[in-house]
């Protein structure tokens, strides 16, 4: 049986913490800037943790375990 290949989109967008948990980061970050006031547009830049009942499925996407 082959490997399994990472998924191409999957990488681009997640990391792995050192615990394992899965990073991203916010949407809507790169047009209408002017119109999101600044209290928003901080929030957005901060990374955040994958929601835990997508995690299985983003760790297969990105085959590591």
């Amino acid at each position: 049986m082959p490997k399994m290949k990472t998924h191409s989109g999957a990488k681009k967008r997640f990391s792995l913490t050192g615990k394992k948990k899965v990073k991203r980061f916010h949407a809507f970050t790169s047009h209408m800037m002017r119109n999101k006031s600044k209290k928003a547009k901080m929030r957005l830049v901060k990374s955040d943790t994958i929601h835990p009942s997508d995690e299985k499925r983003v760790k297969r996407m990105l085959v590591c375990g």
